[in-house]
C-alpha cells in the first residue's frame, strides 16, 4: 500500500458541496435504491463502499446524469438541481469517471481529452497546440508518461484509466465542483498510484469534493474524510477512517464477519506445464524466460508500462512475439499464431478488460458462457443445446453466479463480480491446464475476491497452473506461491510469496532492489 500524507481540508470543509436526499430508483417493478440519504462538503473524499450489487453504480449513473432517479431530490451548494443528462451533469460542475472505460479507441489522447475544446488557428484546429495543451494537462495530474499523440486503443488498460482521469478535468467553467471516482485505482500500482493519491490531495486543497468508490479499503481507510456504507440499496453506516478498519467495512458490506480472505498454502508444486523461453516482442519486452508448474499460482506484478498485460497476450497467441519459444502441456515447442491454437494446446487467458474483451455485452450470460466451446459442443453439424444448457447450469452454480437466473439475462445487466464470473466460467469450460488471469478482480468485491481466490486454489490443487497478474500487491503476495516481478519489458525477480514483502517487490518493479 503506497503511502500518503493525510491533509487537512477543515477550511472548506464547512460547506456542503453535495446533499442527496430520499433518492430511490426503479427499473420496472424493481427498486435498486430505496431513499438513500448522504452529504458531501467541499474539499472532502467521501468514500462510497458495498458489495457488487448493492447499488453504487446506480447511484453514480444518477450523479453522472446517465440515469434519472424515480424519487428524491438532489442539490448542489443548497440549490436543488435536476439532472437529465450528462451534459447537466457537466454543466453543474459534476465530472464522473467511471470504472468502466469510455474513451473512443481510434482517436488519440488528445483527441480524446480535448473533445469539444479544441485549440483553433485561423478556424481550423490547430494540431500543434492541442498536442501541447494535452501534454501539460497529463502533466499538471502527474501522467506525463502518457503520449497525448498515441492512439487510445492501443494504451494499456492502466494507462487509458490515466487519461480518464484527465479528461474529468477538461471543464468550460474550470476544475469540476465534485468528481466522482469509480474504482480509479483498480489496474494502478506504485508511482502511478501515488500520482492519482497526489492529484486527490491537491483537489481537495482547492475544495472539490471527491466522491471515491474503491473495492481497496486499505485505500479508503486511508484516503477518506468520510466513508458511507451502501447494502441493497440503502445506507447503512456513516462512519470516518479513524471509527473503523478493514473487517468492521467488511461485516457492513457483507451483514457478517469476514472469514480467512486467501486460501492456505498448497504443497510443492508439480511437473511444468508451460515454459516461456527467451520470449520477446519489439518495444514491448524482451528474453522473457519462466516456468508455470502444476499445482502453483504464480502471480506476476509490474507497473505501468512494464509489459506484463502483452507478455500474457503474446504467450497465449493473442500478438505475435518477434523471437523466442512456449512449450506446450504436450511438450511442444512453439509459438502460438492465434489464440485458437493456444486453447488446443490446454490454455486459457481472462483479459483485464472484461467488457471490451471478455465478454460481448449483447449476449445473455448463457451465451457468453458458451462462447469458448461452440466448435465442441455439437451432435454433428448442430449445436448440442441440451448439452450446451447442462454445461451452462453446472457452470452458473459452481462458480455462483448471481441472480439464479442470471444465465437468461443480458450480461451487462449483471454486477461486475458476476460478470467476471461469467468470464471465468468461459474459460473453464474449455478445460486448461494453464490459466493466464490478467487483473481478474478489477472492480470486485471482497467477498467475490475470495469466492475467486478460493477457486484458484481449488483449481491449483487439482493440477492446473496459474498465472495471476495484478497491480495490487496484497493480491498478488496473498493468493500465490511465487510472484515475477517485470520492470521496462524484462523479468527482475523471481520472489516466494511466503517470505516477500509488498516493499521488496515494488523495489525490484522500480529498479531500486539491493
Amino acid at each position: 500500500m503506497t503511502s500518503t500524507t493525510r491533509q487537512d481540508p477543515a477550511a472548506s470543509q464547512d460547506r456542503t458541496a453535495l446533499e442527496i436526499r430520499g433518492v430511490r430508483k426503479s427499473y420496472g417493478s424493481t427498486e435498486v435504491l430505496h431513499g438513500v440519504d448522504l452529504t458531501g462538503k467541499a474539499g472532502e473524499v467521501l468514500a462510497v463502499v458495498g458489495a457488487n450489487g448493492a447499488g453504487k453504480s446506480t447511484l453514480i449513473k444518477i450523479l453522472a446524469g446517465a440515469e434519472r432517479m424515480s424519487a428524491g431530490e438532489l442539490r448542489l451548494g443548497g440549490e436543488r438541481v435536476d439532472l437529465r443528462s450528462p451534459h447537466d451533469a457537466h454543466q453543474h460542475g459534476i465530472r464522473t469517471v467511471h470504472q468502466e472505460l469510455t474513451l473512443v479507441p481510434e482517436l488519440s489522447v488528445t483527441e480524446n481529452l480535448l473533445m469539444g475544446h479544441f485549440p483553433r488557428r485561423f478556424g481550423l484546429i490547430d494540431r500543434r497546440a492541442a498536442h501541447a495543451a494535452a501534454r501539460e494537462l497529463l502533466e499538471s495530474v502527474g501522467y506525463g508518461a502518457v503520449d497525448p499523440r498515441t492512439k487510445a486503443g492501443a494504451l494499456t488498460v492502466a494507462r487509458q484509466q490515466m487519461v480518464e482521469i484527465a479528461k474529468a478535468l477538461v471543464t468550460e467553467g474550470g476544475e469540476p465542483k465534485v468528481l466522482v471516482l469509480d474504482e480509479p485505482s483498480a489496474v494502478l500500482a506504485g508511482g502511478d498510484l501515488q500520482a492519482l493519491f497526489a492529484l486527490i490531495r491537491r483537489l481537495q486543497e482547492r475544495g472539490v469534493l471527491i466522491v471515491y468508490v474503491s473495492h481497496r479499503l486499505a485505500e479508503i481507510t486511508e484516503l477518506a474524510t468520510s466513508i458511507v456504507v451502501i447494502k441493497d440499496g440503502r445506507v447503512v453506516a456513516e462512519t470516518t477512517p479513524d471509527r473503523t478498519d478493514e473487517n468492521e467495512l467488511i461485516r457492513l458490506m457483507a451483514g457478517r464477519r469476514p472469514g480467512q480472505l486467501y486460501p492456505g498454502r498448497r504443497e510443492e508444486p508439480g511437473e511444468p506445464l508451460l515454459a516461456v523461453s527467451e520470449l520477446g516482442r519489439a518495444g514491448e519486452f524482451q528474453d522473457i524466460s519462466f516456468i508455470l508448474r502444476a499445482g502453483e499460482i504464480t502471480g506476476l506484478f509490474g507497473l505501468v508500462g512494464s509489459g506484463r498485460s502483452e507478455l500474457a497476450r503474446c504467450v497465449f497467441g493473442a500478438e505475435p512475439a518477434r523471437s523466442g519459444t512456449v512449450t506446450t502441456p504436450d511438450g511442444d515447442a512453439t509459438r502460438f499464431r492465434n489464440p485458437r491454437a493456444a486453447i488446443a494446446a490446454g490454455l486459457a487467458l481472462v483479459t483485464e478488460d472484461r467488457k471490451r474483451t471478455g465478454l460481448v455485452l449483447g449476449l445473455t450470460t448463457a451465451e457468453n458462457i458458451g462462447l469458448t466451446t461452440l466448435r465442441t459442443a455439437t451432435r454433428g453439424p448442430f449445436l448440442d443445446t441440451g448439452r450446451r444448457r447442462r454445461e451452462v447450469t453446472e457452470m452458473v452454480e459452481r462458480l455462483d453466479i448471481r441472480p439464479a437466473h442470471s444465465a437468461a439475462l443480458p450480461v451487462r445487466a449483471l454486477s461486475g463480480g458476476n460478470q467476471q464470473k461469467a468470464v471465468l466460467a468461459k474459460w473453464l469450460l474449455t478445460t486448461p491446464r494453464v490459466l493466464l488471469l490478467d487483473e481478474p478482480t478489477r472492480g470486485v468485491d471482497m467477498a467475490t475476491r475470495a469466492e475467486i481466490y478460493r477457486m484458484l486454489d481449488e483449481l491449483a490443487r487439482a493440477g492446473m497452473a496459474v498465472l495471476l497478474i495484478s497491480s495490487d500487491l496484497t493480491e498478488v503476495l496473498g493468493a500465490t506461491d511465487r510472484v515475477l516481478v517485470m520492470r521496462e519489458g524484462r523479468l527482475t525477480a523471481d520472489l516466494p510469496s511466503d517470505r516477500t514483502t509488498e516493499d521488496t517487490v515494488l523495489a525490484h518493479a522500480i529498479g531500486h532492489a539491493a
